[in-house]
């Protein structure tokens, strides 16, 4: 039996999918406008975990992700500028260039992680007529009205608005939460947004309400009714989308089919900097290509996301992703070594997997699932083939690589940091060669000089 924790009862549930043997998934994806930082990542990264336990246990998964490429602005309330049109004029580029870029790099983490491909990858921009038709039969159900910036959702009219979040609604100050404007409730929000005759955009298009471009919370709401039907078995997203992205998400869909949107509602929690969230518009994070150029393995970082439960906030520091690279390499010398043996032994498979059968429909619970993982790995009585053939069975969940890991050269990391040293020596920079050459030992390589050439060795 599969155990998840749904944020909409706040407790532990036996997963039943609405169709036997199906699940429909649907993951809050990226506003593609800049680099995802490894505190976004993180949330996929619990995505993937989550799909590929549904298919462990044997069911069939459609995951829908979608890329947001127009309509997020640049804060909470519906006002400001669309993200993407800001981030086309300070890079002089069009709106499109900016997100088939941003999403290309984003892209490329999904392979580095080994996040596995969604079913489909749903853009807002290609999908505007389905949220127009969305917005149009909310109208018709007299759940909007106009302002002369667009039009609005009346949350007023929609019972238990903010029960996903549990918000106290009565309580909420004009203000506090966010900006009235022409609202005619603080928690009421954009469904269509019309385009200010003052600014110039690249991307509207022409409604029944006039020239302008859907509000950020619609496109989820269209897309996944879409491709996954009225209701949908799983949502998933970061803990930041509960307020308000997600409890808009719940009083739209519902108001218009008259059907609960979602049976279980699931949330990552922050990976967090020095003790705070981080937002990729403030900096603060590192993205996986520049962990990459510090010498770390992207799966390194996996590894670090798996000793924590997703739904426990974690602070990132090297410190400790430097024990997790480690912890990593020391995997992979064992894998390799375990390739090679012909030892015959005993078969304790049908034990380690019923342990870590139990972990994983535990609510997820990777820490456990990673202590038996281990426990295979360190044991010297099980038959070699068949214990690989089960650690390859179990990172079918965890994705750190096993199947691909083989004796290499030195990974490109220490190859870049080692080249950096060279310069840094080259240039006399003596001591801060020095901190390089440390860096290289901590990772667990040597590094000599010989007849004007750095030699690298495992330690």
């Amino acid at each position: 039996m599969i155990k998840l924790y749904n944020t909409l009862t706040r407790k532990k549930e036996a997963f039943k999918e609405i169709k036997k043997g199906q699940v429909g998934l649907y993951t809050c994806g990226p506003t593609v406008y800049w680099y995802q930082h490894i505190g976004n990542l993180r949330s996929y990264i619990f995505s993937d975990v989550l799909r590929k336990t549904l298919e462990y246990n044997g069911l069939k998964v459609k995951q829908v992700v979608n890329v947001t490429d127009v309509g997020h602005l640049t804060n909470d309330s519906d006002d400001g500028a669309d993200k993407m049109e800001v981030a086309a004029k300070k890079e002089g580029k069009t709106a499109k260039q900016i997100a088939n870029f941003y999403f290309s790099e984003f892209a490329k983490d999904f392979i580095k992680l080994r996040i596995k491909e969604p079913w489909k990858w749903v853009w807002a921009t290609e999908h505007v007529k389905e949220q127009i038709d969305l917005i149009k039969k909310l109208e018709k159900k007299g759940f909007t009205y106009e302002t002369k910036d667009g039009i609005y959702y009346d949350s007023s009219k929609f019972k238990n608005y903010g029960k996903l979040a549990k918000l106290n609604v009565k309580g909420l100050q004009k203000g506090k939460r966010v900006g009235f404007g022409d609202k005619r409730n603080s928690t009421d929000f954009a469904l269509w947004k019309l385009s200010d005759e003052k600014e110039e955009r690249q991307q509207e298009w022409d409604s029944p309400w006039g020239l302008g471009f859907p509000g950020w919370h619609i496109e989820c709401s269209a897309m996944s009714m879409k491709y996954l039907g009225s209701r949908i078995d799983i949502h998933t997203g970061g803990e930041d989308h509960l307020p308000i992205h997600h409890t808009n998400e719940v009083a739209q869909s519902e108001a218009a089919t008259g059907k609960k949107f979602v049976n279980y509602w699931m949330h990552g929690y922050f990976l967090l900097n020095k003790g705070r969230k981080v937002s990729k518009s403030k900096g603060g994070l590192y993205t996986i290509s520049e962990l990459e150029e510090e010498g770390y393995d992207a799966l390194a970082f996996r590894y670090l996301c798996l000793q924590a439960h997703y739904r426990t906030q974690m602070n990132f520091s090297l410190e400790a992703l430097d024990a997790a690279q480690n912890a990593y390499e020391k995997i992979k010398r064992k894998v390799i070594e375990l390739k090679e043996m012909k030892h015959k032994g005993l078969d304790s498979t049908k034990e380690y997997l019923i342990r870590f059968l139990k972990a994983i429909n535990d609510d997820l619970n990777m820490p456990q699932a990673l202590n038996v993982f281990w426990s295979v790995l360190d044991d010297v009585d099980f038959d070699a083939g068949k214990k690989l053939k089960l650690l390859e069975k179990f990172d079918s969940v965890l994705g750190l690589g096993i199947k691909n890991m083989k004796s290499e050269g030195v990974p490109k990391g220490i190859k870049e940091l080692v080249k950096k040293r060279e310069e840094l020596r080259k240039n006399k920079k003596f001591a801060e060669a020095d901190i390089v050459r440390n860096r290289i030992l901590e990772k667990g390589y040597g590094v000599e000089d010989s007849e004007g050439k750095s030699v690298v060795r495992k330690i």
